[in-house]
């Protein structure tokens, strides 16, 4: 049987130095020693096969062996924009399940609904290395703190923005069509381009209000649909991020 193919993160690799938890984990752990081969992510596209050249205390030094830089395996770029669930365990199931489908920019979004207003993005930062390791990606998501919903949707992007809601769009646009880009909401499959980046926003549990869909359109947010189904925060943040992939990798 073919041995697993393990991998450690080091943002940089040049520095030929294990970070400390990756130090500890192959020394304590795997223990590992002199001589023994790594295989080590840089999370910005870059696989690197190394050597161990020295193992002492919480210290692991190597030798670059090669270095091979991964195409990225989709067109673009996938930004996916959430409220954090109530309990923490969902978002995090979701920020680890995206990672391995493949995400680049995870932000967290302060909504007038939201059941949590606060957000260890150090600890969704661990979930995000773990699973990158895991499912070996060779691009690491970037983690943004958590920032209020206005500021967020005011801020350029590049791309195409949308946002999931569960609001008939006449309620969005007070009956007036004229206010707003789109009079029904497509579903975001069948909007998503193949090739530029694409930012989703995903409200709470109690889903965004009128006011901050009628804004998100104002910056130039497309309303979109994800289906039938009523979803979950964390599942409709997946199914977004799942419809971005298929369509940027066919």
């Amino acid at each position: 049987m073919a041995k697993e193919l393990r991998f450690f993160y080091t943002p940089n690799v040049d520095s030929l130095e294990l970070p400390q938890d990756e130090a500890q984990h192959a020394l304590r752990v795997l223990r590992l020693g002199v001589g023994d081969e790594l295989n080590l992510m840089d999370g910005q596209g870059n696989f690197v096969h190394a050597e161990i050249t020295t193992a002492t205390g919480h210290r692991c030094l190597y030798c670059i062996i090669n270095k091979v830089e991964q195409p990225r395996p989709w067109r673009g770029s996938v930004h996916l924009a959430m409220a954090p669930t109530k309990l923490n365990d969902r978002t995090e199931w979701f920020v680890e399940k995206a990672t391995e489908i493949g995400c680049d920019e995870f932000s967290f979004l302060n909504c007038q609904f939201s059941e949590r207003k606060v957000l260890k993005t150090d600890r969704v930062e661990k979930i995000v290395v773990s699973a990158a390791k895991q499912s070996h990606k060779a691009w690491m998501p970037r983690v943004n703190e958590m920032t209020a919903f206005r500021r967020f949707v005011e801020q350029d992007r590049p791309g195409q923005k949308f946002i999931c809601h569960c609001y008939d769009q006449s309620d969005v646009t007070g009956g007036v069509e004229e206010l707003s880009d789109c009079a029904s909401k497509p579903h975001l499959k069948d909007v998503v381009d193949a090739d530029g980046p694409c930012t989703v926003l995903i409200g709470p549990e109690g889903d965004f209000s009128i006011d901050e869909v009628r804004l998100a359109q104002q910056h130039g947010y497309q309303s979109v649909s994800l289906g039938t189904s009523r979803l979950r925060t964390e599942t409709a943040a997946l199914v977004a991020v799942h419809i971005m992939q298929l369509k940027k990798q066919s």
